[in-house]
């Protein structure tokens, strides 16, 4: 098979010839379609965010196709069905060994592109808006980045369940898409504080934050804070160091939680796939909660799809076609 390779030195890539995987016990081999572009790929591109031990060792966590080989230990499932998955890597290839527990059936009037755009950010944002953030009915987020594929998803999933939801963006243009997916307000961060911003349509802050920003972020981010709030970060794209004042911490009883969906255990990973799958996954088969696609590239232009995210360009997921 074929898989996007990086090289250590120069971290070019290339589609190029490698072995086929093994599935283990429990696993699938699945013949990939699509697959979707995240910011992990691009961490992993540079050297700074390397695969799980266990994992494929090339990018990509997420994929849909159609399941070529069964190992020992999987029921419910047979070669042919179509299906898309959560990847702990190897998902810019032709095949990939997955899980059976973390498969889900694709709607037989679902493209390969649009299932694709599901797993990783969807389980993402489910997981760290309503298991690590707790977020209930009538409560309000704040989602940043609005207009990045966790984004949207997570701006629907938290209208469904009865939040009000706040966002920031980088253009107008994005908050306007985010309005349009359910958001009630947002702010345009390059035109003003969005601290300021949040907080007229806030004054009495928001209960969760899900926050890619991190360091330049917190000490505003914990500003807008309730007590009892919940900020959970799950990216850090301004830095890694970051003062803060504790007594704000402390005072308002705040949690500050970090979160990575890919390094955790195969078991936690099926937990958030079964629940989400519970919650959420009806409202997209119905069309209730829309996947939000930018563009649609070849494998082959896998770095100008990359570049596309260094850019901040996109609204909503960039997706690779593998097989057409």
């Amino acid at each position: 098979m074929k898989a996007i390779c990086v090289d250590p030195e120069t971290r070019a890539i290339d589609w190029k010839e490698v072995d086929n995987p093994t599935p283990a016990a429990g696993e699938v081999v699945v013949d990939i379609h699509a697959t979707a572009v995240n910011r992990a790929d691009l961490l992993q591109r540079a050297g700074n965010y390397p695969p799980p031990a266990g994992a494929p060792p090339y990018m990509g966590l997420e994929a849909s196709g159609v399941i070529s080989q069964l190992a020992d230990g999987v029921e419910g499932w047979q070669v042919g069905d179509r299906v898309c998955t959560l990847l702990s890597g190897g998902g810019y290839a032709e095949r990939v060994a997955a899980p059976a527990d973390l498969l889900i059936r694709i709607p037989d009037d679902w493209d390969f592109e649009r299932a694709a755009a599901v797993p990783e950010v969807f389980y993402t944002a489910f997981l760290n808006l309503f298991i690590e953030g707790e977020l209930r009915e009538g409560e309000t987020v704040l989602i940043h980045g609005g207009a990045s594929g966790v984004g949207t998803a997570g701006i629907q999933m938290a209208k469904r369940a009865g939040a009000r939801v706040l966002v920031t963006a980088g253009r107008d243009d994005k908050v306007d898409v985010c309005l349009k997916l359910g958001a009630d307000a947002g702010v345009n961060y390059k035109e003003q504080d969005f601290e300021k911003g949040v907080r007229d349509l806030a004054p009495d802050g928001v209960d969760v934050i899900l926050d890619i920003a991190a360091a330049d972020y917190l000490k505003r981010n914990m500003a807008l804070l309730k007590t009892r709030g919940r900020l959970v970060m799950i990216a850090l794209l301004t830095g890694v160091i970051a003062e803060i004042d504790l007594s704000t911490l402390m005072r308002g009883r705040q949690r500050l939680i970090g979160s990575v969906l890919r390094s955790r255990s195969l078991e936690e990973k099926v937990d958030v796939h079964d629940r989400f799958e519970e919650q959420f996954w009806p409202d997209l088969v119905s069309g209730e909660i829309q996947t939000v696609i930018y563009k649609t590239l070849p494998i082959e232009e896998t770095a100008e799809a990359q570049a596309i995210l260094e850019r901040n360009e996109n609204i909503g997921k960039v997706i690779l076609g593998v097989r057409t």
